[in-house]
């Protein structure tokens, strides 16, 4: 279906996902206008090639796909937004114990919030990106669906988004059966970045070693602290508390004669608590900075699928409003390793892939 006359703001980050939903929207009919989010400088995060999205030769490879469809393009300057509402988060999560998630905290902040008001200054009608998703108009309400191919489905990292969002965003992608699909697509224009790999990184934090990263960035040290048992026991010396995650079993550096993994962290004190697998596992969670789309709000308890972690199985469980706009979550089955500071989403029990809503896990209640 073609839209004459409608301005759609691209957001193109240089790899093949968002060059191919750009060249879509123009077949279907839009007025394209390609724009690339500087999040930081390479220098700023003490990267030195070019080996993850967001860098310099990132935003070459969308101007050179822009030029190609014959759109015009440029770069919008986000470093001072990404550092506090990405960055800083990301560092003060990890410091009080949690672990965040913050592709998140990007989309919720910057690819969404922030590149909106900027499509609205422009005069456009929506911003497109490449994320696999669908969204759906039904009863004057705007649901998010699962993308068609579940492999690549995002809805996890999109569950923050509003109404008024919904409302002005394409994802054209959702509709793909397959990446190779979206890939033959990119190839058939003659596309710089038609086999470019995919980043599985967080885009600051390329090596992994987030660590090492927040010591270089804040100019400081972690100190070691005491690793214990489950009765109180110091069992052995670690490197420090925020090295470590909620179900980690490897490098804990102990030798105890069978398996024990990350089961606690007290970051005040700097100790970490060991245990036996049995002991991550836990029915009941609390949720904050909870965000709805299938519904206005939670006012009963609803059967809902949910899952605590991107790549996980979602799981039956039953979604109760708690205060202050909470969420209390109770899983069916007990659940390994819910962590604090990940997100919990919820998705309709129909089978259909709707997200109901979800929230920033808090805490466990068992």
């Amino acid at each position: 279906m073609k839209h004459n006359n409608k301005n759609a703001l691209i957001a193109m980050s240089g790899g093949v996902d968002s060059s191919v939903t750009a060249y879509l929207m123009k077949e279907a009919g839009y007025n394209c206008h390609g724009t690339n989010m500087r999040l930081y400088h390479n220098e700023d995060i003490g990267l030195s090639i070019f080996k993850t999205c967001c860098t310099q030769s990132d935003i070459d490879d969308a101007a050179n796909v822009a030029q190609r469809l014959g759109m015009p393009f440029e770069v919008k300057d986000f470093t001072s937004d990404f550092k506090r509402e990405v960055i800083d988060k990301f560092i003060r999560t990890y410091e009080e114990g949690g672990t965040p998630n913050p592709c998140i905290d990007c989309n919720r902040c910057l690819k969404f919030r922030r590149l909106m008001d900027f499509a609205k200054e422009k005069g456009m009608d929506c911003v497109a990106t490449g994320h696999y998703a669908r969204v759906e108009e039904k009863d004057g309400r705007f649901l998010l669906r699962k993308a068609k191919n579940l492999s690549k489905d995002q809805t996890y990292v999109l569950y923050t988004l509003t109404q008024n969002e919904l409302a002005h965003v394409k994802f054209p992608l959702g509709e793909m059966e397959s990446k190779e699909e979206t890939r033959k697509i990119a190839e058939s224009l003659g596309l710089i970045n038609a086999q470019k790999r995919e980043s599985q990184d967080i885009c600051f934090v390329p090596d992994g070693d987030y660590v090492a990263f927040m010591e270089k960035y804040q100019g400081k040290k972690y100190q070691p602290g005491n690793f214990l048992d489950l009765q109180g026991n110091v069992i052995g010396r670690h490197r420090g508390a925020v090295h470590y995650t909620l179900g980690q079993r490897k490098g804990l550096g102990l030798a105890l004669g069978e398996p024990v993994y990350v089961c606690a962290k007290d970051m005040e004190t700097n100790i970490v608590t060991v245990g036996p697998e049995t002991s991550l596992f836990h029915k009941e969670l609390l949720a904050s900075d909870t965000n709805w789309i299938a519904i206005p709000e939670l006012t009963t308890p609803m059967e809902v699928l949910a899952k605590t972690r991107y790549s996980q199985k979602e799981q039956p469980a039953t979604a109760y409003p708690a205060d202050n706009g909470k969420m209390r979550l109770v899983f069916h089955e007990a659940q390994r390793a819910i962590t604090p500071g990940q997100a919990v989403v919820l998705y309709s029990i129909d089978g259909e892939g709707y997200v109901v809503g979800g929230g920033t896990i808090e805490k466990t209640l068992d």
